[in-house]
């Protein structure tokens, strides 16, 4: 399953979160300085497959990047609230409002929720399935000494740098490794994520993590300055 913050297995489970990399001999120019990439550069956002619901590829603006916001997720289950953090993860904030002032979540679900482990609700993908995204992905940001308390909002990925368009709130402290960028904090309706919570799920793997009885729909993201 593409995007998943974590795999149905247990082993798989301990792969996804530790991560890989691999190391080859390069040479060194001693004299050399690095060169600083630009924030477009750095905030490049790549196309990719799948393309689902497309609404085309942002192109990043510093200025507008910085821009403080909220974003009132309006579901069928009640009004969540989340502060974004552009200070902290400029790349990503600027990604979900792109996609949320066209109207790219409206009529899309919650497709998971997982009761042991990880503690998360994950969201943001149009087909449902876990393997959808929006046709272009972006580099990881913000993970230096990342934690995920309760009310966090973070990427889910399929690797490292490959964010699109799924998230996922953490309804419980959780302790994932530093691998999902953290981008907003709910500030509001965590007792909507409960009640969701609260209605459990159909643990289709034997290990708390399955679909959730309480069909959560969003039906339009609102984005207002601070």
């Amino acid at each position: 399953m593409r995007r998943s913050v974590i795999t149905l297995t247990v082993a798989a489970l301990v792969l996804l979160l530790s991560g890989a990399a691999s190391a080859e001999p390069r040479t060194v120019d001693a004299d050399a300085k690095p060169q600083a990439k630009s924030a477009a550069e750095a905030c490049a956002y790549t196309a990719v497959k799948p393309k689902d619901k497309f609404k085309g590829i942002p192109t990043f603006d510093p200025k507008a990047a910085a821009r403080p916001y909220v974003a009132r997720l309006i579901t069928n289950r009640g009004i969540i609230t989340i502060q974004a953090l552009t200070d902290k993860a400029p790349c990503t904030t600027y990604s979900f409002r792109y996609l949320a002032e066209r109207a790219y979540y409206d009529w899309t679900h919650c497709h998971r929720l997982t009761v042991a482990r990880i503690y998360v609700l994950q969201c943001g993908d149009p087909t449902g399935t876990g393997s959808g995204g929006p046709g272009y992905q972006f580099p990881d940001e913000n993970l230096a000494g990342a934690t995920y308390p309760a009310g966090t909002v973070a990427m889910a990925n399929a690797g490292p740098n490959t964010n699109g368009s799924q998230f996922f709130f953490t309804w419980k402290d959780t302790t994932l490794r530093p691998n999902y960028t953290p981008f907003a904090k709910v500030t509001g309706g965590m007792d909507v994520l409960q009640k969701i919570v609260a209605a459990g799920q159909d643990d289709q793997n034997s290990e708390g993590d399955g679909y959730p009885y309480a069909f959560t729909e969003f039906l339009h993201v609102q984005i207002s300055s601070r």
